[in-house]
């Protein structure tokens, strides 16, 4: 991997992290495109993505990094302490920590019960990415559309948070979106675009850091100097593109529907069914 194909990893993981286009589809064509990607090791692509992705790990760390203090404070005192309060007493802060805890357990069981399927070919198809994006554009535009936006963070219950984290592990197919999923899943049950937004970032945490650091264990050995230098040039700029769209999509759904990523995701579909047609991918 060289300099510029490190950049532009690190560029498209971070920008389309967030937003809910597809992290993982972007990641793969763009390395199939520039010939990165061994179709022989497809488990050493999987891994250099979840690597890549603690740069927008970072991104969420910084960008909340006020609700990252708090709420570990607020769960461990209200929790673990002597006076430790009972669920209902909790403060907003502590019941979040409960909650994002709640949302990633099913991820994790799923990632690990299906950890070489998700690892394999099958999911780097782009017939498989360009099915994703399509599907999900659609289902985001019709929940968007119908739904009754109108909940707010302090407002999600522990069975809303285990629908997100449900769909979080539609995320696991790429081009689904893991912010794509869960942004759907909280639109579907009343939350406000921005909280749904919020509320994706904030419970990607465990999942991202747990599928990073697993991966960057497994990965580190073989790596060599070369490879060192471009996976560290990729980590830094997904941290600091995934910071600015953190930024962008926050203040973007104040205002908006999602409908500008739904059309998006359409037309990035059908563009790789044509790619692949055309034998390009």
């Amino acid at each position: 991997m060289t300099l510029i194909e490190a950049i532009i990893l690190g560029l498209l993981q971070g920008l389309s992290e967030f937003i809910p286009i597809s992290s993982t589809a972007h990641m793969t064509v763009g390395g199939q495109l520039m010939g990165i990607i061994d179709p022989n090791d497809p488990k050493a692509w999987t891994a250099l993505i979840a690597v890549i992705q603690l740069g927008t790990l970072a991104a969420v760390f910084a960008y909340f990094a006020k609700d990252i203090r708090d709420i570990p404070l607020a769960f461990c005192k209200e929790n673990l302490s002597r006076n430790r309060l009972t669920l209902l007493e909790q403060s907003e802060n502590a019941r979040m920590g409960w909650l994002i805890i709640i949302s990633s357990v099913p991820i994790v069981i799923i990632g690990l019960l299906f950890k070489n399927i998700i690892e394999g070919q099958l999911t780097k198809e782009p017939l498989v990415i360009a099915a994703s994006l399509i599907i999900l554009g659609i289902v985001l535009y019709i929940v968007d559309k119908t739904a009754v936006l109108n909940k707010e963070l302090k407002n999600i219950t522990i069975k809303d948070s285990v629908i997100i984290g449900i769909a979080q592990c539609l995320a696991l197919v790429p081009g689904a979106s893991r912010s794509g999923t869960t942004i759907t899943a909280g639109l579907m049950l009343g939350l406000k675009r921005e909280t749904a937004a919020r509320f994706s970032f904030l419970m990607s945490i465990p999942a991202i850091f747990g599928s990073g650091i697993l991966q960057f264990i497994q990965v580190a050995p073989t790596l060599e100097y070369h490879d060192w230098t471009g996976l560290i040039v990729a980590t830094i700029v997904a941290g600091i593109s995934g910071y600015l769209s953190i930024a962008f999509l926050l203040k973007f759904l104040k205002n908006n529907t999602t409908m500008l990523f739904s059309i998006y995701r359409v037309i990035l579909g059908i563009m790789l069914i044509l790619l692949v047609w055309q034998n390009i991918l």
